[in-house]
C-alpha cells in the first residue's frame, strides 16, 4: 500500500504541466553538484564553475538532473558522467589519508587509479550512438590527457582537492550538462528497459524485477549514503532460494518511481516533510491539495523569517474544517502520512496513515482543542510538536527526547487515539524534576488526561472526563484540589515574604505531588505563620480560598498515582494562572479581588 501510494504520487508529478515541477524520468535523478568542469571539444579544461550559493559552511550547491547513480558499496562502482573527485579526477580525499600508515596510503592511491579507470570504462560502455556525441568524446579526451597540475591554476581547485565534491562536465558555451545531452539521455532510457522476468507487486504488471533498490536519503539519523525500505542482504531474510530484491519483486520502473518520490519528499527544503523527534514524517495527497504542505507547516517549527507560518496554517485548517471546503482539493481527497525512522542500513516504518482530507483535518484540530489551556501573552497559541516534545526532554534538548515518543505522538494525533502513556509520564516527570509546571507541560497533561477520559466516558460521569482550559473550582479530583492548594500556599508565602529566592515549590513540589501526606500538614502549619503577616482583608480572602479548596478533601492521601500527579500539576498551573489573570475588567486581577473582603472567591 505504501509503495503503491508513492508510485501513484510519482505518476502524478510526472504529469505536471510545468516541467520544473516534474520528477526525473526513469534512469535519472536530481543531485546537488557543487562544481562543473567546463571543457572544449578537444577535452581541454576551460574553467571550473562553482554552483554553490550562500556563505561559509552553509553553502548549497545547485541541483541538476543526472543519470541515476549506482548503489555504492565497499567495491568500486562509478556513475555515468558524474561522480566525486576520486572517480572523476583520480585525486585523493585528504580525510581518508589522515593518520593512516604508509602502506594503507599506498594501497589507497592504487585504488584511485582503479576508480578513475572504472569511471572511464562506464562512459566507454555507452551505446555507439552516445559515443559519437561530441560531448562524450570530449570527456573521454579530457580523462586521457589531464593532469592534476593542469587544474591547480583554477581558483576553485583548493575546494575541490580538499572536499572530494561531486563533479560533472559541460561543454563550454552550453547550458545543459554533457550527461543531459540527447544521445546520453536516450542511452540511459534504453538501459532502463530490461527484459521482463517477473510480476511487479506494485503495478501487478510483468516487469524486469529490480535486484537492488535505490537508497533513500534524508531520513534523520540514517546513514548519510542512504538506507533502504526494501532490502535483503542475508540468507536468513531470503525465501525459496531467491536473491535480494526478488524476495519482494518490484519492477524496475516501480522501484525507480517510489524511491524517486520518497527522496523528493524527504529532500532538503521540502515543504512536505517535518522532523518529529527521531521520526522523519512526509505528507502527500492523491491529487494536489492544501494539506500537502499545510500539515508540515502545522507540526513543524516556522522559519525565522516567517514566524507566523504555523499559526496561520492552523487557523486556515480550522476554517476549512468548519466550512467543509479547501482552497485546493476537496474534503474526500486522500491524504497519506508516512513516518520513517533509522534502523542500521534500513529504514523502519514508524507509522502509516491514510485518511480523507476532512477527517484528517478534524483529527488535527481536535489535537489543538485538547491542548488548549489558559496561557500567558508570550506563550504560543498553537505550539509545534517539536516544542511539546522538547518540553518533556531533559534540558529541553532535542537529543534528549525519549526514543519513539515523537512517532507515537504523531500517530495518536493522526489516528485520533489516546496519546501514549509515556507522554504523560515524561511531562509529569519533568515537572517534578525541575519543580516547574510550564505552559507546554500543562497543555500536554491536559490533553493526555482529556483523551484518556474520553475512553472511559461511558462508565464515568461527564464531570470526571471533562477538563476545562481554565481554573475549575468544581473539579472534584484529589490531585487537582491538592495542586490548587499548593499554589495558594505558595502565593501566601510569596506575599508574606516578598523577594524570596526560593519558595515552597523549590523544596516541596516533588513530595507534594507524589506523597501529599508527608508534606501538606507541615505546609498548613507554615501557612498560619505566613498569613499572620498579611493585612486583615487579604488574609480573610486567602483563608477563604484555602477553605474552599479543602472543603472536599477528607484526608491527604499517602500516594498519588500518575494520573493524579498530572491533575496535581494541572490544578497548580490553573490556580497560579487564575491568581494573576485579569477578570471582570481589563484592570482587575484575581489578586485584587482577593484583597476586597466583600468579594466572593
Amino acid at each position: 500500500m505504501i509503495l503503491q501510494a508513492l508510485h501513484s504520487y510519482y505518476e502524478r508529478k510526472q504529469a505536471e504541466p510545468d516541467p520544473r515541477d516534474r520528477l526525473p524520468s526513469l534512469g535519472f535523478e536530481e543531485k546537488e553538484i557543487p562544481f562543473i568542469l567546463e571543457i572544449d571539444a578537444d577535452g581541454h579544461l576551460i574553467c571550473i564553475s562553482d554552483t554553490r550559493s550562500g556563505e561559509g559552511k552553509k553553502k548549497t550547491a545547485q541541483r541538476f538532473l543526472v543519470p541515476q547513480g549506482v548503489k555504492k558499496t565497499s567495491g568500486i562502482a562509478a556513475n555515468l558522467l558524474w561522480d566525486n573527485a576520486e572517480y572523476v579526477l583520480g585525486i585523493p580525499d585528504p580525510k581518508k589519508q589522515e593518520g593512516k600508515a604508509e602502506e594503507k596510503v599506498a594501497a589507497y592511491h592504487a585504488r584511485l587509479s582503479e576508480m578513475l579507470g572504472a569511471f572511464r570504462d562506464r562512459i566507454a560502455g555507452l551505446a555507439p550512438e552516445a559515443l559519437d556525441d561530441q560531448g562524450v568524446r570530449a570527456v573521454l579526451s579530457f580523462i586521457g590527457r589531464f593532469k592534476p597540475a593542469d587544474l591547480e591554476v583554477a581558483p576553485e581547485w583548493q575546494d575541490v582537492a580538499s572536499t572530494n565534491p561531486l563533479l560533472t562536465f559541460r561543454m563550454s558555451g552550453d547550458v545543459e550538462l554533457i550527461c543531459q545531452r540527447a544521445a546520453v539521455v536516450e542511452a540511459c532510457r534504453g538501459a532502463a528497459n530490461h527484459v521482463t522476468d517477473g510480476i511487479c507487486l506494485v503495478t501487478g504488471a510483468a516487469a524486469s524485477i529490480e535486484r537492488l533498490h535505490t537508497a533513500i536519503k534524508g531520513v534523520w539519523g540514517a546513514q548519510s549514503s542512504g538506507a533502504n525500505v526494501v532490502s535483503f542482504n542475508r540468507d536468513a531474510f531470503s525465501s525459496y532460494g531467491k536473491e535480494q530484491g526478488r524476495n519482494a519483486p518490484v519492477g524496475a520502473g516501480a522501484a525507480f518511481a517510489y524511491t524517486t518520490a520518497l527522496n523528493h519528499l524527504l529532500a532538503k527544503g521540502s515543504r512536505q516533510r517535518v522532523q518529529v523527534g527521531d521520526t522523519s514524517t512526509v505528507f502527500w495527497a492523491s491529487v494536489p491539495h492544501d494539506l500537502e504542505t499545510q500539515v508540515a507547516d502545522i507540526f513543524g517549527e516556522p522559519p525565522k523569517d516567517e514566524p507566523d507560518r504555523a499559526a496561520d496554517a492552523v487557523r486556515a485548517l480550522y476554517e476549512s474544517v468548519q466550512s467543509g471546503s479547501f482552497a485546493v482539493g476537496s474534503t474526500d481527497d486522500l491524504i497519506h502520512v508516512l513516518g520513517l525512522a533509522p534502523n542500521a542500513a534500513r529504514i523502519s516504518i514508524r507509522f502509516w496513515e491514510t485518511a480523507t482530507a476532512l477527517e484528517l483535518g478534524r483529527r488535527i484540530t481536535r489535537h489543538f482543542d485538547d491542548l488548549h489551556i489558559v496561557r500567558g501573552p508570550n506563550d504560543p497559541e498553537y505550539p509545534s510538536l517539536f516544542r511539546l516534545l522538547a518540553a518533556c526532554a531533559v534540558q529541553g534538548k532535542a537529543d534528549n527526547i525519549p526514543p519513539n515518543l515523537g512517532g507515537a505522538v504523531m500517530r495518536a494525533i493522526l489516528e485520533g487515539i489516546v496519546y501514549p502513556a509515556t507522554l504523560l509520564s515524561a511531562a509529569v516527570r519533568r515537572c517534578r524534576a525541575e519543580r516547574r509546571v510550564s505552559y507546554l507541560r500543562a497543555a500536554i497533561i491536559k490533553a493526555c488526561l482529556l483523551r484518556a477520559g474520553r475512553q472511559q466516558e461511558t462508565s464515568h460521569p461527564h464531570r470526571d472526563t471533562e477538563i476545562l482550559p481554565m481554573l475549575d473550582p468544581e473539579n472534584p479530583h484529589t490531585g487537582y484540589r491538592l495542586g490548587r492548594l499548593f499554589a495558594a500556599l505558595e502565593k501566601i508565602q510569596e506575599e508574606a515574604s516578598p523577594g524570596l529566592n526560593a519558595t515552597i515549590r523549590d523544596r516541596y513540589y516533588g513530595a507534594a505531588s507524589g506523597t501529599p501526606v508527608t508534606v501538606f500538614p507541615t505546609l498548613l502549619r507554615l501557612k498560619n505563620h505566613h498569613i499572620a503577616k498579611l493585612n486583615t482583608g487579604r488574609a480573610v480572602n486567602l483563608e477563604r480560598l484555602i477553605g474552599e479548596i479543602l472543603s472536599s478533601l477528607s484526608e491527604f492521601p499517602a500516594n498519588l498515582p500518575l494520573a493524579e500527579q498530572g491533575r496535581f500539576a494541572l490544578g497548580y498551573y490553573h490556580q497560579r494562572q487564575a491568581l494573576f489573570t485579569k477578570v471582570g475588567s481589563a484592570t482587575t486581577t484575581q489578586k485584587e479581588k482577593l484583597d476586597e473582603p466583600e468579594q466572593q472567591v
